[in-house]
């Protein structure tokens, strides 16, 4: 493997520990390890299987891309904390029809809440950068009857609502202290954000140190990425001095 999929690969893993710290530090500054449970491989261990392997570490939280029964099953009594998710073809459905997502609450919480310690339901991934005009306008919609059905759960405040950005949301992210959302995501942005201020919910983002060392040239950049020594830094327009990208996209966000 050459040094470009190496270090592709390292940013990968490390990036994947520390998802759910950089998710979670810009809403209430607890410090914790979780990682992203993925699925798109073969030959996985059985569930069971990987839930005493996270037993056995530190990390207490554990992100699934979708609902799997199986996973949410065997993290059961665990006190691992889960963020389930709601697949971008479920929007339409979730958003236009209040019942459906009532439904997908009872089928994908209910069924295994409290014994599961469910605490985030994501809905869509990186929608707002889709370009998907339909889909990013039954994205709020499909959040709030998401909220809706939790809050007649009695579960609102236990269990919030979310979803996942790109990094694309930014139309400037180095250094940190110019970050900006991307303009063009206006109104409907704002909207959100809204939605998640009143209800308390984390804004949550999928970050790419990869594609960052891709197209920086500066010849730190790898060290900078993959938490080894270099120089560090220093944003102009506070002073800050980061000594890793992990820190600087935490900040920014």
């Amino acid at each position: 493997m050459d040094r470009l999929g190496t270090c592709s690969s390292s940013l990968s893993i490390i990036f994947s520990l520390l998802s759910f710290a950089f998710f979670s530090a810009t809403v209430n500054a607890q410090s914790f390890i979780g990682v992203n449970y993925g699925q798109v491989a073969d030959n996985l261990p059985p569930p069971e299987a990987t839930v005493r392997l996270l037993q056995s570490t530190t990390i207490s939280k554990v992100r699934l891309y979708g609902a799997d029964p199986a996973i949410i099953k065997a993290l059961g009594n665990t006190g691992i904390g889960i963020v389930i998710g709601a697949a971008n073809g479920d929007i339409p459905a979730l958003a236009t029809d209040p019942s459906h997502a009532t439904q997908w609450v009872s089928s994908n919480v209910l069924t295994y809440y409290p014994a599961s310690k469910i605490i985030l339901i994501t809905v869509g991934n990186e929608v707002m950068t889709s370009g998907d005009q339909n889909l990013i306008s039954q994205l709020l919609p499909a959040m709030q009857n998401i909220q809706n059905a939790l809050n007649s759960a009695s579960l609102g405040g236990q269990i919030k609502v979310s979803t996942v950005h790109s990094m694309a949301v930014l139309s400037q992210s180095d250094p940190p202290s110019s970050g900006a959302f991307n303009p063009g995501l206006g109104d409907a942005m704002r909207a959100m954000l809204e939605f998640q201020r009143e209800n308390g919910s984390p804004f949550t983002i999928n970050p790419y140190p990869f594609f960052a060392y891709q197209s920086d040239p500066r010849p730190e950049t790898l060290e900078f990425c993959l938490f080894q020594p270099n120089a560090g830094r220093v944003d102009s327009g506070t002073n800050i001095k980061y000594m890793n990208m992990f820190d600087a996209q935490v900040s920014l966000i």
